[in-house]
């Protein structure tokens, strides 16, 4: 299984980065490929809201000549992709909401049965970590994940929210089980699917 992992944060060696880490490495050790996406090591643009992209139903396009569209074909090559995020004002980072915002792009004709979702059916999951509390604090965040990736019609494996961060080297015993319980719903997930494909093949 081949896994890529949008890094959000603009601090390439901060909490985010940490339990990232620790989710990557969890999952290379159970015999799987991690694609490391750093955000702030490319160019993306906030979206023009223009629709240029709806012209081109098959093929991934975009007017605007940035890194957004190359990130993209490297996300429709994975099984699965995770995107972790520091909060920023309840949200996600300015860097970060530009690219969720340019995955419009990767939708045509939504709603109806000519639709064309170039992420369909890929495993997403949401990692979150915080200065604070979850409730109240990490929870639009959340919902603003999964109503995304209804709309791109993948299938979210959960959200993980480390709370109460302080530092990278305090992070401590629950960002450790975090991280793993994450990569182990991945795989879980991967192997239920093969399941029911074999079961549905015999």
């Amino acid at each position: 299984m081949r896994v890529a992992t949008i890094m959000g944060s603009p601090r390439k060696k901060g909490n985010t980065a940490r339990v990232l880490k620790l989710f990557e490495n969890q999952t290379i050790q159970n015999g799987h490929e991690v694609d490391r996406i750093n955000i702030v090591d490319y160019e993306v643009k906030g979206c023009l809201g223009c629709q240029s992209c709806r012209k081109e139903r098959h093929k991934l396009w975009c007017r605007q000549d940035d890194d957004a569209i190359r990130i993209f074909k490297r996300l429709v090559a994975t099984d699965a992709v995770i995107y972790a995020s520091p909060l920023y004002t309840y949200s996600f980072p300015a860097q970060m909401k530009a690219l969720i915002d340019r995955q419009n792009c990767l939708v045509k004709d939504y709603g109806t049965s000519e639709c064309i979702a170039f992420l369909k059916d890929k495993r997403a999951a949401l990692l979150v970590t915080c200065g604070g509390p979850v409730e109240e604090n990490a929870d639009l965040i959340q919902e603003a994940f999964k109503r995304e990736s209804q709309y791109q019609q993948m299938n979210v494996v959960g959200t993980y929210v480390v709370p109460y961060c302080t530092t990278p080297d305090a992070l401590g015993n629950n960002a450790i089980e975090i991280a793993k319980q994450m990569a182990t719903d991945i795989v879980s997930e991967e192997q239920a699917h093969t399941a029911n494909c074999s079961s549905f093949l015999t």
